[in-house]
């Protein structure tokens, strides 16, 4: 198999990898397939960029897709990177889509839970989000080192794949918060076998260097890229409306940019020197490579960026003035460095800051009853767990349940899926409460605290959980354990029955847990 050009310049510590994205857009044989693909020409000829990266259905509605898209950008022979996203496809499909993309030789993913569905045939389509990016890396990780499972003569092994696969984390966040639950899957995803990390877009240099300190002072020993955005007023607007979710102008770009749209180009030099600071600030940082991206861009422009970029990188440290688009009380995990503009390696004081989010009653009733209930040493465990041993099996299960489930439904708009992760979540249901169902962590779309898919409506559930946790000095819970996917053997029967018998998830990982305090022990 022919050298990975993209894995080897990011794992060089003497090459700077480079991305450019290409969007396939929406047909098979339209003007869009054809221009990327004449790009993709373009970019293998001009020797200077690693991959190209290739979208999966942005902004929720369908598009070309990438996985097939990138097996014609490896015909014309440079290295694709597919976005993998979770949203449109159950476990199922997941790993049969592994399967396609190594025998066809696509190895570059960027995994991620991708853009919410809005728009389809005949209206919305229904959301899928089996499993979230740290599943999905998991079940990566496991392919490459030859993924066995049972079969009708025994354990089944597969010949191990040679993916390379990334993942996606957000520092441009507004409450401590989004930021922190960002931070902690982060350190999941690389736990799961994450290879190197993209940064969503934004455009303060001061939370690029932020994410940069943050993997070195958590050991976090992998490639990280930037995310560079050659930027017009009206994809800015939507970005600062959040109608792009994860993307954050604020409302100080946004007026510098109007301002530019009267220059005698209509600001698109402007536009390129902004792409080319950033190129440079990145590079000076640390990073290993940028991901340079951007609507109706042409390769020229993109080798201009590089070229300036590079001219520009012995002086990245004064360019960093050009980028002080903080959001307005926004959150820092450092604290500032008035020397430089960026961050001293010193933690900001998380304890002292008030709360993203209000504590509702059914917190302390919750935590009260799980003190007596779910844990193993307390005398009431030990009583449920005879009486779940008693009525499994009877016609009383049945009555049981019922009970189980309208508590439940009631104080946690339970959805009865037989697989509980109530205990993993500050006593929120991922499944009611969030619409991508993520149980690791929260996605990149949140705005000001808001969920992506309600605005102003609903709070993010992990910034509820986060304030919750905080509250009593336990908000590091959400990084220690990583929650499986849902069973769905386990729908609409009594979670009550299943954890106290040992069937859920929680019981492979109290077992993990315990070999964990062992090994320690030892």
């Amino acid at each position: 198999m022919q050298e990975n050009n993209f894995k080897e310049a990011l794992l060089s510590s003497g090459v700077f990898g480079i991305t450019w994205e290409l969007v396939p857009g929406r047909g098979a044989r339209e003007a869009a397939q054809e221009k990327a693909l004449a790009q993709t020409k373009q970019a293998k000829d001009g020797a200077k960029i690693h991959a190209l990266t290739v979208t999966d259905n942005p902004g929720g509605t369908p598009a070309m897709s990438a996985d097939f898209m990138g097996c014609e950008i490896l015909q014309i022979g440079i290295e694709p990177l597919v976005h993998f996203t979770c949203k449109d496809k159950n476990r199922n499909q997941i790993e049969s889509e592994l399967y396609a993309l190594d025998r066809a030789g696509v190895r570059n993913l960027l995994v991620m839970s991708g853009d919410y569905p809005v728009s389809g045939f005949q209206g919305r389509p229904a959301p899928v989000f089996d499993l979230d990016p740290v599943h999905t890396l998991q079940l990566i990780t496991d392919m490459n080192r030859g993924l066995t499972y049972p079969g009708v003569k025994g354990t089944v092994h597969h010949q191990p794949g040679n993916f390379f696969p990334g993942a996606v984390v957000s520092p441009f966040k507004a409450t401590e918060a989004e930021l922190m639950t960002q931070y902690y899957k982060l350190k999941k995803k690389v736990a799961a076998g994450a290879r190197f990390i993209v940064t969503q877009l934004g455009y303060d240099a001061r939370k690029l260097h932020e994410v940069l300190l943050f993997m070195k002072q958590n050991d976090l020993d992998i490639p990280l890229m930037g995310n560079i955005y050659i930027l017009p007023y009206g994809a800015a607007q939507k970005m600062n409306r959040n109608d792009l979710p994860g993307s954050v102008v604020t409302d100080k770009l946004l007026a510098e940019l109007e301002r530019e749209r009267n220059d005698s180009d209509k600001g698109v030099s402007a536009r390129i020197l902004r792409a080319a600071r950033m190129y440079a600030i990145m590079k000076g940082m640390g990073f290993a490579g940028v991901h340079i991206g951007g609507h109706n861009i042409k390769y020229e422009q993109v080798e201009e960026i590089i070229r300036k970029g590079e001219q520009l990188t012995p002086q990245w440290a004064d360019l960093v003035r050009h980028f002080d688009y903080p959001i307005p009380g926004g959150f820092y995990y450092y604290e500032r460095d008035p020397e430089t503009g960026l961050n001293l390696d010193v933690p900001n004081g998380r304890q002292y800051r008030p709360l993203d989010a209000k504590i509702e009653a059914t917190y302390g009733f919750s935590r009260l009853f799980h003190k007596f209930m779910f844990e193993p040493q307390k005398n009431l465990y030990g009583l449920m767990k005879s009486i779940c041993r008693t009525v499994e099996g009877t016609k009383m299960e049945g009555l049981f349940h019922k009970l189980e489930h309208v508590t439940k439904a009631v104080l946690f708009d339970c959805k009865d899926c037989g697989d509980c992760a109530l205990i993993d979540l500050a006593y929120l249901c991922p499944i009611s409460q969030c619409p991508k169902n993520e149980r690791n962590g929260a996605c990149g779309g949140s705005f000001e605290g808001w969920c992506e898919v309600y605005p102003g409506k609903k709070k993010c559930v992990y910034v509820r959980a986060y304030a919750r946790l905080k509250k009593h000095r336990e908000e590091e819970q959400l990084e220690k354990c990583c929650v499986p996917p849902c069973n769905w053997d386990l729908h609409q029967t009594s979670s009550w029955i299943n954890f106290y018998l040992g069937k859920d998830h929680t019981a492979k990982m109290q077992k993990e847990n315990r070999t964990g305090e062992d090994k320690k022990g030892s």
